[in-house]
């Protein structure tokens, strides 16, 4: 794995040759910070629709690959918040994503860190650890 951080806009990479990746609720409503821009440029609106539709399979913990977005449901409702467990049973699950789709690159956020509060130092070693044996280029944008 690669790991690199960098100051820029998510949205000014190529999503060509990168997957984007971002947390979410389970509940979908995706109504503030940079879910806001994700479920409007890549229409995620009807993942509320997969989510409902595989709600056997799909819970806090997930990962939810929709429209070309790894979306990781780190929290059941919009107003809560996400723990560090929570966070790396998605990154885990994403990972199956990752083969499954063969993705080899991802873009995203300091992911949890923004209005879910967690301390990036801790979610940036979380992803090292659960990425650590892959062979996947991740890239953290940074405003």
């Amino acid at each position: 794995m690669t790991f690199k951080e960098e100051h820029g806009d998510l949205f000014g990479v190529d999503f060509k040759t990168w997957t984007p990746a971002h947390c979410i609720s389970l509940d979908c409503k995706m109504g503030a910070g940079i879910a806001v821009p994700m479920k409007k440029k890549f229409k995620l609106g009807g993942l509320v629709d997969v989510v409902k539709e595989n709600n056997w399979a799909i819970k806090v913990g997930s990962c939810v690959y929709h429209n070309g977005v790894l979306n990781l449901i780190t929290k059941k409702k919009f107003y809560g918040k996400p723990t560090y467990d929570t966070l790396r049973e998605s990154l885990v699950s994403m990972v199956w994503h990752c083969h499954e789709k063969e993705i080899k690159n991802i873009v995203m956020p300091k992911i949890g860190s923004g209005l879910d509060r967690l301390q990036w130092s801790r979610v940036r070693e979380i992803i090292q650890d659960v990425f650590k044996d892959m062979d996947v280029n991740i890239l953290v944008r940074v405003r």
